[in-house]
């Protein structure tokens, strides 16, 4: 596409690579060679990126003699375009003198964008500055030349919800609104289970059944059945929505849910797979109404480890859709009054929210609180058996972040993996595993959720890392070793950046068409089985199901399409990885915007914080209740003048000789958010 030149002195070049190049802030790059991820990556200088564009595919070539910071990296030079990533950049129109330019929003992209007056622009009405806008971009050939472009759309006021929002949907490709073809098709659907599709299915209709979600699930996709079967072995079921029954292979609705490839979930709003008709209603669990599924059912004994595994398709009606917390009340709290007390979440937040706990009588408290405390001591049991077989306990404390009706960040949550998470989370396991070792051991073509072996050279750069905090642990491919890691981190101080660090050392999982095991899990068999609303792949792993139902029925043939299976392992791997990168992004704009509200209080919030890394010029924090990381500049401190000591973790005040050092907590207030930069600056409180 074009070709760069550097005049560059220095190293030899020896060879090319090809791959996808990444910037970093401060304008250097990386390239991720073959798109592999895993491998070692080739490191390139801000001077050598040429006319490089994030996520381009390029060729380098490599200095000759020159290694990059890890084991394997390489150091190299663009020299050649080979496909521009993006044709439009989102950002914030600014005018410098008389000129005009674009910031993008993605602070890597580290190049402005100059654009034509915009009063003279096509766009109406015509965008003025600090509006967000999308620019289409120019061929840019020439290093020294400035990148243009052309404003082709005006999204709004830059940091307004909606506008930023819009930009998301741009950058990431994600398309709100489905096509007229599919909402046709959605539309021909029924509004409720017709009687005929119920026939040929277990009817679990006057069998206890309820779902367990989040305040601000949208659908839902699964929920649990419980049967005491006499002399200790009691019966579970996994019941998960039936999306193949309305969703046929070769439909409109099925192309574009493949396209998709799975739902992404954007604070405050969500860009589903399905159209709503399936996703908020036909499909999804919703308290009190018929619906349609695949059932795993899990037989266990009074040891409560599983005798009989079974399949099925059932129809079931929810008695309850309950929230985590309300499940952890029924769990944990005896007085039916403190529990009637647990709010409904707010209908802008949620789906279907089904009836107040205030509104059920004793019994149906009692009774949800018996099958919950049961299936508890399952779970647990599950869970012990679990991780004493080297599973790894990865689970992290997320943050929540709730948004009002209009769609500003107001709330922010620390959310832990309780044992109402954790129940849930068990039962989905053992149904996923369940489903995999079947089509394994049918030799079905599907889909599996792989997790690779980790490089052992990662895991050896990541425990000399963690040594200078002061942990010790042997050889990291001892699978005993990373359970003790992990036992560390989970109390330690910075446990939670140095579990994320660690989570980056580790492969990707991804889907593949061969069931090659997870390494996180500890499993042999392992597929995804449980959310077909958001999943394409649970999907597909449905219509494998269905395949053996049907051979188990009539002796038949099992009949599925395995053409392209692999690809569409490949292209599910990238919408995958495209809507995380998508969440994230949204996560970090709200947490931005939640914070720079903070400014505008005449009393600010004060934040408990710990202190993660301490520099010269000051420290770095990070909140306790929601995780996020901030700085404390040494000039905020303001009561003396502050020295870093000799060991060189902590700052003290000459004259008073107050001390701020690694590992301390103290209470902040937040001093200035930099919407562009995604900075946040703390002072203490």
């Amino acid at each position: 596409m074009s070709n760069t030149k550097s005049g560059r002195k220095g190293p030899q070049a020896d060879d090319s690579v090809k791959g996808v190049i990444q910037f970093r802030a401060g304008g250097s790059a990386f390239i991720i060679v073959g798109g592999n991820r895993d491998e070692p990556s080739v490191q390139v200088s801000p001077d050598d990126t040429g006319v490089a564009l994030p996520g381009d595919t390029v060729v380098a070539r490599i200095y000759h003699g020159v290694a990059g910071k890890r084991p394997g990296e390489r150091v190299g030079r663009v020299s050649q375009i080979l496909e521009r990533a993006h044709t439009t950049i989102v950002g914030d129109l600014r005018r410098e003198g008389r000129n005009f330019v674009v910031a993008p929003d993605d602070p890597r992209f580290v190049y402005e964008i100059a654009v034509p007056d915009p009063a003279r622009s096509s766009v109406k009405p015509a965008p003025h500055p600090g509006d967000k806008v999308v620019v289409k971009l120019g061929e840019w050939r020439r290093r020294e030349q400035p990148l243009m472009g052309e404003i082709v759309d005006r999204l709004g006021r830059t940091h307004e919800p909606r506008a930023e929002l819009l930009g998301i949907f741009i950058k990431h490709g994600l398309e709100p609104n489905f096509p007229h073809d599919v909402e046709r098709e959605a539309s021909g659907l029924p509004d409720r289970v017709a009687a005929k599709e119920t026939e040929g299915r277990r009817d679990y209709r006057k069998i206890p059944v309820f779902t367990i979600d989040p305040d601000d699930a949208k659908d839902f996709d699964d929920a649990l059945s419980i049967e005491d079967l006499g002399n200790g072995h009691t019966r579970v079921g996994i019941h998960i929505a039936d999306v193949s029954t309305y969703v046929k292979h070769g439909t409109a609705i099925d192309r574009e849910a493949r396209k998709r490839g799975n739902s992404t979930y954007l604070v405050g709003t969500v860009i589903p797979m399905l159209p709503e008709k399936l996703s908020n209603g036909l499909c999804s669990l919703v308290e009190a109404q018929d619906r349609l599924c695949k059932a795993v059912f899990l037989t266990f004994g009074p040891d409560y480890r599983i005798k009989e595994t079974d399949y099925a398709n059932t129809v079931i009606r929810s008695r309850k859709r309950l929230t985590y917390k309300q499940a952890y009340a029924l769990l944990f709290e005896d007085n039916l009054e403190k529990i009637r007390a647990m709010p409904v979440p707010p209908k802008h937040q949620t789906g279907s929210t089904g009836r107040a706990l205030r509104e059920l009588e004793d019994w149906e408290l009692e009774d949800l609180q018996a099958w919950i405390r049961a299936l508890w001591r399952i779970a647990s049991s599950l869970r012990r058996d679990r991780m004493s077989h080297g599973s790894l306990d990865l689970d992290m404390p997320e943050t929540k972040i709730f948004v009002d009706p209009q769609g500003y960040a107001d709330r922010l949550e620390r959310i832990e993996q309780d044992e109402s998470h954790q129940l849930i989370e068990e039962f989905m396991l053992a149904a996923n595993e369940a489903v995999a070792r079947l089509t394994r051991t049918q030799r079905l073509p599907s889909l599996y959720r792989v997790h690779d072996q980790p490089d052992a050279e990662k895991l050896n750069d990541y425990r000399e890392f963690v040594a200078t905090f002061g942990i010790k642990v042997g050889d990291l491919s001892r699978r005993e070793e990373v359970v003790k890691l992990l036992a560390i981190l989970k109390t330690h101080p910075q446990g939670y950046t140095l579990r994320t660090q660690f989570l980056r050392s580790l492969k990707k999982a991804c889907y593949r068409a061969t069931p090659d095991g997870h390494f996180g899990l500890h499993k042999k068999d392992y597929t995804h089985f449980t959310s077909p609303i958001r999943r394409y792949s649970d999907l597909v792993v449905h219509q494998v199901l269905q395949s053996y139902l049907n051979r188990k029925a009539d002796g038949g043939a099992v009949r599925h399409d395995v053409k392209g299976i692999t690809q569409l392992a490949d292209h599910l791997s990238e919408t995958e990885i495209n809507s995380t990168e998508a969440e994230r992004e949204s996560v970090k704009i709200k947490l931005l915007e939640f914070f720079e509200r903070e400014l505008a209080k005449k009393k600010r919030t004060a934040f408990a914080a710990v202190i993660t890394d301490v520099r010269r010029h000051g420290f770095f924090i990070e909140l306790v209740e929601s995780m996020t990381f901030g700085f404390i500049s040494a000039d905020a401190l303001g009561d003396d003048y502050y020295q870093l000591n000799q060991e060189g973790n902590a700052l003290v005040g000459r004259r008073k000789h107050r001390t701020y050092e690694l590992n301390g907590r103290l209470d902040v207030v937040v001093d200035k958010v930099d919407r562009f930069k995604r900075i946040i600056d703390f002072r203490p409180a």
